[in-house]
């Protein structure tokens, strides 16, 4: 006979792990299924090799929402360390501090590109593109075409692998509103003449440190599982949820599940909460969901990190530095010494991530690990971060799904979906990244989990979760901002105590 559990969270990511923690501290029953076999955490989680730890990825633990700075806190509250940031853009052989530094760019850029960037701002303000559609039209408007060229084109088409005409302006909405031309002159002035920033002033992305665990993001999310389980819950590893049948007349849903070691396990649940990828979840929900065809039509951007672990090479301050160069491959470095010193056992070695945008089953993913190794060892001499001689070590690691695609297309698939869910299976929470098929950051996926969780609890679903990253209300003021949205819109939430 199938085991009954009133909660069933697919995916131990922060969204999922944040809804079964809630759930757990309530005494409500949860079960997780996580299709890794080692790791929590999913794109959060550390990876060890040879006693050297490693993000896929870089996660800061910045967020203005109260609720889950103090949840990071509660779950973890003796492992923050605070780290200054400093990551750099390198561009044809020099590298810019970021956010940029005014002098230092016009030292760069030279006196006659740094006049052309600015004349070509001038442009894109006086004449602007009405109703932009792209990515590309929409930083254009904000910050001109040659700036777009330089720090924008070459970087963009790198992680999504596909032109910048290509990609919906809602990501570039998403991810760069808040900062603007004007601002990002007066902050790099104030950064070149050493000058601090004027209280209260707030552009998006320029926080100048944050907290991580000293272990990495993945200490965490083991804090986490290990806390859902003496709270009554359970965290199964290795398990590939294969199918979900709805039953609307009894309000229950049946799962199946693959262990790693091929066996199949059955489950009955009365709530569901996913953060798996939007295009597996529906694949999997039988009979078939009317918008299956919207489902298959969401595509995903793959990663892929290649970790190189040397003899130190002098002090490199950045966390991560963006590769904007299109003379390389690679996107993305990241340094975990300057993350946390604890990452690295010896206290001694440089280890950097060089980070490859690409699609699951190309070439640049089915690539052999020690071609990939071999590529990374000579892009990164090229950009003379490390000296590809003093490397003795190096492990390639593969993140599938990593970002989900903001093509022209994928909204209209994406409300298709909604509705169906809102219709057919209202037991059914959507979480997270890859589970909303929007680029949430990690306090952003939790806020989404935790806000599930308070939907269950008040049988009810009185938190619109896809509001998160898109009002302010939601992804800074926390629940009492939630709140405050709602009313404005006459939608009052039933009172759900915080604990």
């Amino acid at each position: 006979m199938n085991e009954l559990v009133e909660t069933l969270v697919i995916g131990a990511g922060p969204a999922g792990l944040t809804a079964a923690y809630r759930l757990a501290r309530e005494e409500r029953g949860v079960l997780v299924l996580e299709r890794d076999p080692v790791y929590v955490g999913g794109i959060s989680r550390t990876v060890r090799h040879n006693g050297f730890l490693f993000d896929i990825g870089g996660h800061r633990f910045f967020s203005k929402s109260k609720e889950i700075t103090d949840l990071w806190n509660e779950i973890l509250p003796d492992d923050f360390l605070e780290r200054p940031r400093l990551s750099r853009i390198y561009y044809h052989g020099k590298f810019y501090g970021y956010p940029l530094k005014a002098l230092e760019a016009l030292r760069n850029l030279g006196m006659l590109e740094s006049a052309r960037c600015l004349a070509s701002f001038a442009l894109a303000k006086a004449l602007p593109i009405d109703n932009p559609r792209s990515f590309h039209d929409w930083v254009r408007n904000e910050f001109g075409e040659r700036l777009f060229s330089i720090f924008f084109k070459t970087y963009t088409e790198k992680v999504w692998g596909m032109g910048c005409d290509e990609i919906s302006a809602d990501w570039a909405a998403q991810r760069i509103k808040g900062l603007n031309l004007g601002a990002a002159i007066l902050d790099g002035l104030r950064r070149s003449l050493g000058l601090r920033k004027r209280a209260g002033a707030d552009a998006k992305s320029l926080i100048e440190s944050f907290h991580y665990p000293r272990r990495g993001p993945g200490m965490m999310w083991e804090a986490a599982a290990k806390k859902i389980e003496e709270r009554g819950g359970r965290v199964r590893l290795g398990r590939r949820v294969e199918t979900l049948r709805s039953d609307a007349a009894r309000a229950l849903w049946t799962v199946t599940a693959r262990r790693a070691d091929g066996g199949e396990e059955s489950f009955f649940a009365r709530n569901l909460v996913s953060s798996a990828p939007v295009r597996e979840l529906m694949d999997s929900i039988e009979p078939r969901p009317l918008s299956l065809f919207n489902a298959r039509a969401l595509r995903y951007r793959d990663f892929l990190t290649v970790v190189l672990i040397g003899r130190r090479q002098g002090e490199l301050p950045d966390n991560w530095v963006y590769i904007h160069d299109p003379s390389v491959r690679v996107g993305r470095v990241q340094n975990f010494r300057s993350w946390s010193p604890e990452m690295i056992p010896d206290g001694a070695s440089t280890c950097l991530g060089l980070e490859y945008f690409c699609f699951e089953g190309d070439a640049l993913w089915s690539a052999q690990d020690a071609d990939l190794i071999a590529l990374a060892k000579e892009e990164i001499g090229r950009i003379g971060l490390m000296d590809p001689d003093a490397v003795f070590d190096a492990c390639v690691v593969r993140q599938p799904k990593a970002y989900p695609v903001y093509d022209e297309a994928y909204a209209d698939h994406l409300q298709a979906i909604r509705l169906e869910i809102a219709m057919r299976y209202p037991t059914l929470h959507l979480v997270g990244r890859n589970g909303m098929h929007k680029y949430n950051n990690q306090d952003h996926a939790m806020m989404t989990g935790l806000l599930a969780a308070l939907n269950i609890i008040a049988g009810e679903k009185i938190y619109d979760v896809w509001r998160v990253n898109e009002d302010a209300e939601y992804s800074e003021a926390g629940l009492a901002g939630v709140e405050e949205a709602l009313s404005s819109q006459r939608l009052v939430p039933r009172k759900v105590a915080a604990g």
